[in-house]
């Protein structure tokens, strides 16, 4: 059993377990050994295989994104950005889906090896990937050594589009249902990897894609094993208006019909209640039901705001009982940024400086992410708590003066000041490094992949448009 000792940490965010939240503390050494905290305090005397000075380092709880797509999402750098349909309220969402085609397993392994680097820079330490199955997946995700929770993806409908605002769905249940069993059958090899640190996450992708019995055979299957479940909620207009139009109710109200919103249930989103002011239903009841049933909700703040829309508001959220948990979904995955955006945008919602504050946001992306999960051993630095852990350099210009380190982690320095990263006691980032994946030559593989996936666009458009007509460069190209 290796023994990992921090001696002597200038700032340790810290968990109190008889006030329920975050606190800070000064001076303290952290013992690590067999991947859990065994010591917290002050003059540790004990044997360690390994110290390291914590001198000018900040330690905080291993970061939790449990909503990301990283199999496809680095394809959209440069095309994503400034992407939506006026029509379609905005979203881009159901174009990019038909016009660029989904990758193939040498694309995946490159997008989720390029985002598994960027994910352990910004201090994730524990990812759910929500993705479609592919080869080599569950072996990926084991050596970059997160804690990972694999979401094989699955549904009874594909979008389809023959224009710019009307859209529509290609149905067949068959492949839902052969989607779930094959879904469950790799969620069960993941939690034999040798890696130990492999779990699983219950996908039906989209509300609005999949049938009632789908769903609720899928809330059965994560409630046997013990599992969360997620789907993709009110995450567009269009969904909502489509929703309301099959069942009379919102994408919300008919969770809660079916019997699908719960404890073990993470809803991808639920940005567009029928509160919102881009939706302004009659109901005012959305909120509720999903405080009462116990829900959490992955909020991801970056894709909503490149189409100009917002979460409203975050404290709105957590006032109603609602457990927040937050998630990176597309490039660039870095959970600190998210922090940032959702902190900043909340108060713009809210038109209140005191709705959310940087306690609310660490929860978030910790606490809140491990209760999502239903792992109380994680997100927090306690005796017995998982040994993922973010140690963050306070000499990084960005960082100084460090007068309260978790607001300049957030506000100023963000993945510039993550110095190392360990999980389950291993260290995966060292000096600022990753040290078990190659993001560089993933970035090249990325690169011809996303050249191999624009190539195809004209076969795929519904006007049979090249990429560049579909999404044009932000400036023009001179001779």
């Amino acid at each position: 059993m290796t023994t990992t000792l921090i001696r002597n940490a200038d700032w340790v965010i810290a968990w109190d377990e008889i006030a329920g939240r975050h606190v800070y503390r000064r001076n303290l050494d952290i013992v690590c050994a067999d991947g859990t905290i065994v010591f917290i305090g002050r003059n540790y005397s004990g044997v360690a295989d390994r110290v390291i000075d914590g001198a000018d380092r900040l330690v905080l709880p291993g970061l939790i994104d449990i909503h990301s797509h990283p199999q496809h999402e680095p394809l959209y750098r440069g095309v994503r950005e400034e992407h939506g349909l006026r029509n379609m309220h905005m979203t881009g969402l159901y174009e990019r889906s038909q016009a660029f085609s989904a990758p193939d397993d040498e694309a995946r392994a490159a997008c989720a090896e390029f985002a598994y680097c960027e994910l352990l820079l910004s201090g994730v330490t524990s990812l759910v990937d929500i993705s479609s199955a592919w080869d080599g997946w569950l072996d990926l995700f084991a050596k970059s050594g997160m804690r990972g929770f694999v979401a094989p993806g699955y549904a009874s409908a594909r979008w389809r589009l023959a224009n710019d605002f009307d859209l529509q769905y290609a149905w067949d249940e068959p492949r839902g249902r052969a989607g779930l069993t094959a879904a469950l059958a790799l969620i069960d090899v993941a939690a034999r990897h040798p890696s130990r640190r492999l779990s699983g996450v219950v996908a039906p992708m989209q509300i609005d894609t999949c049938t009632a019995d789908l769903l609720r055979d899928s809330r059965d299957a994560a409630r046997d094993r013990g599992l969360p479940l997620t789907v993709h909620v009110a995450q567009s207009v269009s969904e909502v208006r489509e929703m309301i139009r099959r069942h009379g109710k919102t994408p919300i109200q008919w969770a809660h019909e079916i019997g699908i919103l719960g404890p073990e249930t993470i809803l991808g989103h639920a940005l567009f209640l029928d509160t919102h002011s881009w939706i302004r239903w009659w109901s005012k009841t959305d909120l509720r039901l999903i405080g009462e049933a116990g829900a959490s909700v992955a909020h991801c703040p970056t894709p909503f705001a490149r189409y100009g829309q917002i979460m409203e508001n975050f404290g709105d959220y957590l006032r109603a009982g609602v457990n927040i948990g937050l998630g990176t979904d597309t490039a660039p995955h870095n959970l600190v940024e998210e922090m940032r955006k959702a902190a900043v945008l909340a108060r713009i919602a809210a038109r209140d400086i005191a709705t959310v504050n940087a306690s609310d946001l660490l929860y978030a992306a910790t606490v809140g992410g491990a209760n999502a999960l239903m792992r109380e051993d994680l997100g927090r630095i306690a005796t017995g708590k998982k040994a993922d852990l973010v140690l963050v350099d306070l000499t990084t210009p960005q960082m100084i003066p460090a007068r309260d380190p978790l607001r300049s982690f957030i506000y100023h320095a963000a993945d510039r000041a993550v110095i190392d990263v360990f999980v389950d006691g291993e260290q995966v980032v060292d000096k600022g490094k990753v040290v078990t994946l190659d993001q560089a030559a993933a970035g090249e593989r990325l690169a011809r992949a996303q050249r191999r996936m624009l190539s195809v666009a004209p076969r795929r458009d519904y006007h049979g448009r090249r990429a560049e007509e579909i999404v044009p460069l932000s400036l023009p190209l001179a001779d």
